[in-house]
């Protein structure tokens, strides 16, 4: 007999539906697996059998056959265990198919039959909607973030036998209702606030220019001046993630497999803060099989924060560059090649040389003149032209540190920040970007307009820095926050002359 049962499977951050066909017939005893399977699915001939038996069902001594369509595409994961072994049932008539016949089934099952959790519920069920299913078994475990989608009937299963008890008695699979704390509201009180921050006060402004245009920042000073400190507050002062950009975290979320449990969607931007030892793959994505998610997409409208900037790998830094510039990752394998979203705002610190404390007031520095050099050339030029802002963390005065007066709070800050990426949105209501970071050359001359007296100022600047046609850019798109903080429709010398500012460590320590 045959029966059909429907899946899902993923290529990069979206779904694709596989439809599950059985064939049993007569022969000798064995079990084929086809459709482009890789080693993992292969192995689910033993889980669904051994799962099959010890839920109380009878596997039939027949020749099976069971081909995951689309064949051209290469089934990754355990995800398949669920609808094969739910498909072997219904081809044996010991489930009714007409109830499912338009379900979806994902899951993972262990050899008692246990359904376990696995990656990428989210993407799934989203695409498997679009294309008209309704109903959904998933495991228990997924069952809050695939119940986040709109208009998805959602049954949890712990065990096999669940959809017998299902279909075949009155012990019905209740249907999970979504709720509020499913989506992760906890989180958000976890966040570190700028108030318990002493001193700083350059670098705090710096932050908050970077986080009202989503600008790439590199805060570099000795040690202990706190600069971990900043980027690890700068969550709190972001804005708060819009829908469509929540379920974009939450995606590659869960097929990563980070996505709490219990927690449907993300409602705080990511803050992603690898070890200098990261690989390329780390990085950028990759795996065996198909290519996973790394850090920079993890970070995906949130903070990637690089500590200590000179100690990663050279090869590291430069498979940046490119992500940055575009706000996506392509990972080309021989299985497939993928694309993933990575447009999240670069946080960097470093020290001025490798003893930490050239320039310092308070130490000397050890460090000869070739040792300085090494250390800054591990940054190539390149990476730092796409750095909008860099600004220099110095040490903090005991005055500073003993004022028993409480700083500006990161909601205050966020007030400000929230103004300002509103003008934005406005004003760029009709084109495919949100804020000024991503205003290309083309718009810069739309959006960007500047006056003979600033033309002038940044003429001299230009010559006398040396800067690049990149830093111009940037100079330009700092201005505008600026301005758009000071909510001033023009940009003026004062917004070209702090946007300069921020541009003068990359001569000043570089050169």
């Amino acid at each position: 007999m045959l029966s059909l049962i429907y899946s899902s499977g993923l290529i990069g951050i979206d779904g694709y539906t596989v439809k599950v066909e059985t064939d049993i017939g007569n022969g000798l005893p064995r079990f084929d697996l086809v459709g482009l399977p890789d080693a993992s699915v292969k192995e689910a001939k033993e889980r669904v059998q051994a799962a099959i038996k010890n839920s109380g069902f009878g596997f039939p001594a027949k020749k099976i056959v069971v081909n995951l369509a689309p064949a051209a595409l290469k089934k990754v994961g355990a995800s398949y265990d669920l609808p094969i072994a739910v498909s072997v049932l219904c081809a044996t008539n010991q489930l009714p198919i007409e109830p499912i016949k338009n379900a979806v089934f994902i899951g993972e099952l262990s050899l008692d039959g246990s359904v376990y959790a696995v990656n990428g519920v989210l993407p799934m069920v989203i695409s498997a909607l679009s294309e008209g299913y309704d109903t959904f078994f998933v495991p228990e475990q997924n069952a809050a973030e695939a119940s986040a989608v709109s208009g998805a009937k959602v049954f949890p299963m712990r065990q096999l036998k669940d959809i017998y008890g299902h279909l075949c008695t009155p012990n019905k699979i209740e249907q999970y209702t979504h709720t509020e704390r499913d989506n992760g509201e906890k989180l958000l009180e976890s966040l570190l606030d700028f108030k318990d921050v002493k001193g700083q006060d350059n670098a705090k402004r710096a932050i908050e220019i970077a986080a009202a245009g989503n600008h790439n920042i590199l805060l570099i000073g000795p040690p202990g001046t706190g600069k971990t400190m900043l980027a690890q507050r700068i969550p709190g002062i972001l804005p708060d993630l819009t829908t469509e950009e929540s379920l974009e975290v939450t995606k590659i979320h869960s097929i990563a497999g980070i996505l709490p449990s219990g927690v449907s969607m993300v409602k705080t931007r990511p803050f992603r803060s690898p070890h200098h030892s990261v690989s390329p793959p780390g990085l950028t994505g990759g795996g065996a099989g198909l290519p996973r998610p790394g850090e920079l997409s993890l970070a995906h409208n949130g903070v990637l924060f690089l500590d200590e900037l000179p100690e990663f790998k050279r090869d590291v830094l430069e498979a940046m560059r490119q992500p940055l510039e575009d706000g996506v990752v392509t990972i080309s394998r021989v299985a497939a090649s993928l694309t993933y979203p990575c447009n999240m705002m670069l946080v960097a610190s470093m020290n001025p040389c490798k003893c930490g404390y050239f320039g310092s007031g308070t130490h000397r520095c050890t460090c000869t003149p070739p040792q300085i050099d090494a250390y800054r050339s591990r940054i190539s030029g390149p990476l730092l032209d796409r750095i909008d802002i860099q600004v220099e963390v110095g040490s903090v005065d005991y005055s500073d540190l003993s004022k028993e007066e409480i700083g500006e709070s990161s909601s205050v800050i966020k007030e400000r920040v929230n103004r300002a990426r509103a003008l934005q949105q406005e004003r760029y209501k009709n084109l495919p970007i949100y804020s000024n970071a991503q205003l290309n050359s083309g718009q810069l001359e739309e959006y960007c307009k500047i006056g003979e007296r600033e033309h002038k100022l940044l003429s001299n600047a230009f010559d006398r820095l040396g800067l690049s046609a990149r830093a111009y850019s940037r100079i330009l798109k700092v201005a505008r926050t600026i301005a758009d903080l000071e909510h001033s429709e023009n940009i003026n010398a004062a917004h070209i002359a702090e946007a300069i500012q921020y541009r003068s460590l990359d001569r000043k320590y570089f050169e």
